[in-house]
């Protein structure tokens, strides 16, 4: 067994991920062969819920409070119900690029491939961050990991802080600095044009699609389109926006409960608290529990006509 260097701590975390990221690049099976490993399994890996359904994903759990990671394919409805699990972004496997038709240029408007690699990378990070981290302190490191160049070097211009409300507050550096996953460069730190800032976490230097992909997925983390937040919301406001707009499909989305206090980092009264900001706002026509799927349903405005 060839010898390796111990980890420091603060890097312990990420090296794991990167390297079951590795794991899952060489193992991984055709679409059609993966199965919800959970379920051949008797579904011992969570609590009792209602069945098998939504796509396949790679999911990381954990047992015995760290000590023991396992990394199987399983349904949506299944990695929801594990605990002290998470989504591996498709964004940190090596999936090649498809090439642009001959004769037809790439779009820049944003599609499905940008709402699914923002639902991914917050779905990392709520694995990844403090569980009750401020919004401000998930928003920066998507923006960072979205941005970053593959050194893991992301410039953040000052109307993007601006807009986001995320300028002259120092609190979320420290503590995703404190967490390892990001922090202002020394050179750039009163730098009035922005912030240049070091991802800490190496699982997502590897990230798969091409720069300008994940540029698209920025922008459109900004403004999450079917949801139309204004700019300059509180970032608590907008992480809950991108949440939704993250599980919203044409005019209506749902998500388990668990999932959202998750992605949002905040408990379940202040998820709901905002879900009738975003009501009063006209963000939502309106949201309700649902109890068939024990989650939360929400609707749209019509559009304009």
């Amino acid at each position: 067994m060839p010898r390796t260097r111990p980890l420091l701590a603060e890097t312990a975390r990420s090296a794991a991920l990167h390297h079951l990221a590795q794991h899952a690049r060489e193992d991984a099976l055709p679409l059609h062969l993966r199965t919800c490993q959970c379920q051949t399994r008797g579904c011992r890996w969570h609590p009792p819920h209602r069945g098998c359904t939504g796509p396949v994903l790679l999911v990381l759990a954990r047992d015995c409070g760290g000590r023991r990671w396992r990394l199987a394919d399983t349904c949506a409805a299944c990695a929801a119900a594990t605990p002290q699990a998470a989504a591996v972004p498709d964004t940190l496997l090596a999936h090649p690029v498809a090439p642009a038709a001959p004769g037809r240029p790439a779009t820049g408007r944003p599609g499905p491939g940008e709402r699914e690699r923002v639902r991914e990378m917050l779905t990392y990070l709520a694995a990844a961050l403090p569980r009750f981290g401020s919004p401000t302190a998930r928003l920066l490191p998507q923006q960072g990991a979205l941005r970053a160049d593959h050194h893991g070097r992301a410039r953040l211009p000052s109307g993007l802080l601006r807009g986001m409300r995320l300028g002259g507050n120092a609190v979320p550096w420290h503590e995703l600095t404190h967490a390892g996953r990001l922090r202002p460069t020394a050179s750039t730190k009163t730098n009035h044009t922005g912030v240049t800032a070091q991802l800490l976490d190496s699982a997502v230097f590897t990230q798969a699609p091409t720069r300008s992909d994940r540029a698209r997925a920025a922008r459109w983390a900004l403004h999450p389109v079917p949801l139309a937040i204004a700019r300059g919301v509180p970032p608590a406001v907008h992480l809950a926006a991108l949440a939704l707009a993250a599980h919203t499909a044409l005019r209506t989305g749902s998500a388990e409960t668990g999932q959202l206090t998750r992605l949002t980092g905040l408990p379940l009264t202040q998820v709901e608290d905002l879900l009738d900001r975003l009501v009063l706002t006209r963000v939502l026509d309106s949201w309700h529990h649902d109890v068939c799927s024990e989650g939360l349903r929400w609707r749209l405005p019509p559009r304009a006509t």
